[in-house]
């Protein structure tokens, strides 16, 4: 049986005058696709993404359920405040929190913690949007890509010019990155740079469940020394009070819904496999260009995955086709089971359970009409 939501995106195609709409080929599918990606590219796209293009302040709305969300906006003001130099040597409360008066010991930056679905990558933007520049936005596994293309000196060189770096979805997947990004946040921090990062690990137990992080609890306390934390409490918005996702299509019915509701957009259809198989070849650092132009992404035959590094590297997919807001219409398994038990257990079960909450919300954007918050 039909929702009442469901029967009603429904309708609103239904009644549609024919011939309105000239359907749009498809665009090549993704699995076809090879972009380059140079050095330009990756500092041009260190800005919030199209989902977070115009977000503020203002325009999050804390759970009162939840004190902790309202009280971290009040933090994250003051922050930009900070950042923008308002304040300095008065001696208030945010200058001896996070400025420079204070100890030379105080943490230069800001860090939000909390589950999937509290809002966390809305504040660090509006938190960016709020702050004069130069500044800087990207994902964890941005800047990375960004020492590999630059070299780690140029990076230091480049980002020290900065009066505010925002790191989304602080993530350590392995001790090289460790290492890596505590280097890095550290010579940042000694320029006067300004630090605001999200995840949903305490910055000192990054590591843990994934490789022998006792084996670098000198590089982990580093970077839990650059940050003061705000605990950010609160349920997955994404689905809170909504419907479960919608049932997977039948395979031989995927592109021809899409054609038949998005005729007028850009719509791609890719099989899992070869999609998949592709994703293996190209580096992460390509998957914004990857999905460029893209409106709906049908893929036929869903299965779930059971390979770690190709679970890793569909994990930023969905976060790439999210960030887009790209509307998915599928069959096969439902994306609940994307991933296996173990993994959904696992050293990486937060990053798989938000690729879960991400995609879900997208397909349920894709074939129920709603909207994909």
């Amino acid at each position: 049986m039909f929702s009442c939501r469901w029967v009603g995106c429904r309708l609103r195609y239904l009644v549609q005058p024919l011939g309105t709409v000239e359907p749009m080929p498809t665009a090549e599918p993704l699995s076809q696709r090879t972009p380059q990606v140079g050095v330009d590219d990756l500092l041009g796209s260190l800005s919030p993404s199209f989902r977070f293009s115009e977000v503020s302040f203002d325009s999050y709305i804390p759970d009162p359920g939840h004190p902790s969300q309202a009280e971290a906006v009040e933090v994250l003001r003051g922050f930009a405040e900070n950042v923008n130099g308002a304040g300095q040597g008065s001696g208030g409360f945010f200058s001896k929190l996070f400025g420079r008066g204070a100890e030379d010991s105080a943490p230069q930056g800001i860090y939000l913690d909390g589950g999937f679905g509290v809002g966390k990558t809305h504040l660090l933007a509006s938190l960016y949007h709020a702050c004069q520049g130069p500044k800087a936005f990207g994902t964890f596994v941005e800047y990375t890509n960004l020492v590999g293309a630059l070299s780690f000196r140029k990076t230091v060189d480049v980002l020290s010019g900065y009066r505010l770096v925002c790191i989304d979805e602080f993530e350590l997947d392995d001790a090289g990155d460790t290492t890596l990004m505590s280097r890095l946040l550290r010579e940042l921090s000694d320029a006067g740079v300004k630090l605001a990062a999200t995840s949903n690990t305490l910055p000192g137990s990054l590591g843990e469940g994934r490789f022998a992080a006792s084996d670098f609890k000198r590089e982990i306390q580093v970077l839990a020394d650059q940050f003061r934390v705000v605990r950010i409490d609160g349920e997955d918005y994404r689905h809170r009070g909504l419907p479960e996702a919608p049932p997977p299509l039948e395979s031989a019915a995927v592109e021809g819904f899409a054609q038949e509701h998005y005729g007028d957009r850009t719509v791609v259809v890719d099989d899992f496999g070869p999609l998949c198989e592709h994703l293996s070849q190209v580096h992460p650092s390509r998957y914004r260009r990857l999905i460029e132009g893209v409106d709906v992404l049908a893929i036929k035959d869903v299965d779930t995955i059971d390979s770690q590094a190709l679970a890793l590297r569909f994990v930023v997919l969905a976060d790439r086709l999210y960030d887009q807001d790209v509307k998915i219409v599928a069959s096969g398994v439902p994306f609940d089971q994307l991933f296996t038990e173990e993994m959904m257990a696992g050293g990486y079960m937060k990053k798989y359970y938000r690729a879960v909450s991400r995609l879900t919300a997208l397909a349920r954007a894709g074939q129920m009409g709603e909207q994909a918050l």
